[in-house]
């Protein structure tokens, strides 16, 4: 099996529950993902051969690396070309693909698929990035959703042509240097009509009826054996549980601010702190003890010992915070974030921030809402019907697929 995925930390981390799963079944597995260290880490940490594909996501997000000349199509030419020339390299003896991440990336996967005759899956970690009558489209960046359209299949269908006017060009040419036709309706394409949603069903559950045939499996989620740094489990054990706070790839506009509004906000709590550095590289803003700084760590581990968590809404974020019973506040950018801080607001699982900027006032008063008894209790609830098998569902899916 070769997985693959051009995104951040929480759009490969699934692939890595996905692989681990596969590899107990006795399948070979492989990982097409961005070259960053961090990734190529984690992979070779659980023995999965990973094959780095592009550029780096995080001196992309970060602005590291200089914006192209051709600006977003050049990019997706890029992306389209490395994928299908890796996946095509590294699919020797593999029965089926998954892509997963950014559509361009996931057309290169494809058409290696179709040019090898190998079996396909394409597979989402949120419901609304699949075309449905019940919710809106994702704005594309600088594609805003038309004023006063209240239909999604409106919607959707200009996402549809807005894809194909963004990627179309640079997917198209790269296809038809490889021998394989045109196409007209990339994104459909790219989803198929049976694509995967590889969310936890309570947290972001598939709305029916709908016109795509969507296999939610669930999460892929893996327990995570790592034990949390000496330093960080003696500052746990000093206190209460702090809140934590981090924004995980988001770079975040004015990183100390967002830092000094975080932690005088729990510290109004009465609560301490552990902050994470994140791609926004946020720091301490002062030498007090009641707060402790993070790197990499156990998330899964660190959240179950935490009052509250504060981040961004990234689809990884939220599951690990849900699964781990852990009261939650909301930030989000963009992207899927907003419909993630709107399901734990409905499922009552913590509080939505109102807006991506959060201020000592508007973070106290979401706090305020996650710090309760009753929603501690709502977020244990929540994560004991959390479905944590979903790896493994995918797993025997993908095997039942060649067998």
């Amino acid at each position: 099996m070769l997985l693959s995925a051009y995104d951040s930390r929480g759009g490969v981390e699934p692939l890595v529950g996905l692989a681990m799963r596969l590899l107990e079944l006795g399948a070979e597995v492989r990982v097409c993902a961005p070259p960053d260290e961090e990734f190529a880490k984690r992979l070779a940490g659980v023995g999965v051969e990973m094959v780095p594909t592009g550029q780096s996501v995080r001196d992309l997000v970060t602005g590291k690396t200089p914006p192209s000349p051709g600006g977003v199509p050049r990019r997706a030419a890029e992306l389209v070309a490395a994928f299908y020339q890796n996946v095509t390299a590294a699919a020797e003896g593999c029965d089926v693909l998954v892509a997963t991440g950014l559509l361009p990336a996931a057309a290169g996967v494809q058409a290696a698929a179709e040019k090898l005759g190998i079996r396909y899956v394409y597979a989402s970690y949120q419901p609304v990035s699949l075309p449905s009558p019940h919710h809106p489209p994702i704005p594309r960046p600088g594609r805003p959703l038309p004023e006063g359209v209240t239909d999604n299949r409106a919607l959707w269908e200009q996402d549809a042509a807005d894809a194909q006017a963004v990627f179309g060009e640079a997917v198209n040419s790269h296809r038809a240097s490889v021998g394989l036709p045109p196409l007209d309706d990339l994104r459909d394409h790219v989803f198929t009509d049976r694509p995967w949603l590889a969310a936890d069903p309570v947290l972001a559950p598939w709305a029916q009826p709908a016109e795509l045939d969507v296999v939610q499996t669930g999460a892929w989620v893996l327990p995570d054996e790592r034990p949390l740094p000496e330093d960080l489990v003696a500052f746990l054990d000093a206190g209460t549980p702090p809140v934590y706070v981090g924004f995980g790839s988001i770079p975040m506009r004015d990183p100390g601010d967002v830092a000094r509004a975080t932690i005088e906000a729990i510290r109004a709590q009465g609560r301490r702190t552990v902050l994470s550095r994140g791609w926004a590289d946020l720091a301490l803003i002062d030498d007090q003890e009641d707060c402790f700084v993070v790197g990499e760590v156990n998330h899964q581990a660190l959240f179950r010992r935490a009052a509250a968590v504060v981040h961004h809404g990234g689809a990884g974020t939220t599951a690990t915070a849900t699964w781990s019973g852990a009261p939650q506040v909301v930030v989000p950018q963009g992207a899927d974030q907003p419909y993630f801080a709107a399901r734990v607001a409905e499922l009552g699982i913590g509080a939505a921030h109102d807006g991506p900027t959060p201020t000592v006032e508007s973070l106290s008063a979401a706090l305020t809402t996650a710090l309760t008894p009753e929603t501690r209790t709502r977020a244990t609830a929540v994560a004991e019907s959390f479905h944590a098998d979903g790896a493994r569902v995918a797993a025997k899916l993908l095997l039942e697929m060649v067998n």
